[in-house]
């Protein structure tokens, strides 16, 4: 079984974000801001590590981004995976259609030497843009089944079993290979990177192919950060004469 795991390099939500100068990104630098994976898409990749394990076969995780999204990869190569691409692109966000057709023609690529995939697991929606669209437009294009939102996933004789979560009920879908699924984080628990995990991780291959990207079909008009409440401290006063205007701010908040 070769199962691809498509992933996005995202900044750390962490911190204070501030916008370039004409507000249609993430300045990076100046929010001195790192980066890291959604859980969603974490869970993605142990689900592949461990359908690995138990069924045989690869996997490859595939990344459109800047070449530092290797640095992701090399993460996920360290707790299991075992190749990585990345889709290179100037920085800028793609659109998910955009997004979808350059992930689509690597998963249409296949695996070196070993053949074509049998299932792409991705997050269930992007950590930053939220936009829910590339699993669902990869499947379209490469005419699979398509289930999303999925909390438990097992494989069996070239069928996908898999389990939703709707309220306090359970929805099953089974699907035959090759398919799409996309997960929620919860579904299982990511394992951490070991010592020899990072060593062998030097070792596995990233592949990185040039992405050309189309005319968008979507236009980032600007983006607005929310409305930060401003906290301040008001000193009382020292040691004891402090009291009476701390008995007075009791009296204020109904403490007292």
């Amino acid at each position: 079984m070769n199962i691809a795991v498509c992933v996005k390099r995202v900044p750390l939500s962490g911190g204070r974000w501030v916008l370039n100068a004409d507000s249609t990104d993430i300045d990076t630098e100046s929010s001195f801001l790192g980066f890291t994976l959604s859980p969603h898409e974490e869970c993605a990749a142990e689900a592949a590590v461990q359908l690995v394990e138990a069924n045989g076969g690869s996997s490859t995780v595939i990344s459109l981004g800047v070449a530092e999204s290797a640095e992701q990869i090399r993460d996920l190569l360290a707790v299991g995976i075992d190749r990585g691409v990345v889709v290179e692109t100037d920085g800028t966000e793609w659109d998910p259609q955009a997004t979808a057709a350059a992930l689509t023609e690597q998963v249409r690529a296949g695996v070196p030497d070993a053949g074509a995939f049998d299932l792409v697991l991705l997050g269930t929606e992007a950590a930053d843009t939220a936009d829910y669209q590339v699993g669902i437009r990869m499947a379209h294009a490469l005419g699979w089944p398509v289930v999303t939102n999925v909390k438990g996933l097992t494989i069996s004789d070239g069928v996908a079993r898999c389990e939703r979560a709707v309220g306090s009920h359970r929805e099953v879908y089974e699907v035959a290979l090759p398919a799409v699924i996309t997960v929620k984080d919860g579904i299982n628990i990511p394992r951490y990177p070991s010592v020899p995990g990072r060593i062998k991780a030097r070792k596995k291959p990233i592949d990185t192919v040039a992405g050309e990207h189309p005319a968008p079909r979507l236009e980032k008009v600007r983006l607005e950060l929310p409305e930060v409440e401003e906290r301040s401290a008001t000193v009382l006063g020292t040691g004891a004469d402090a009291v009476p205007a701390l008995v007075d701010v009791f009296r204020q908040i109904g403490v007292i």
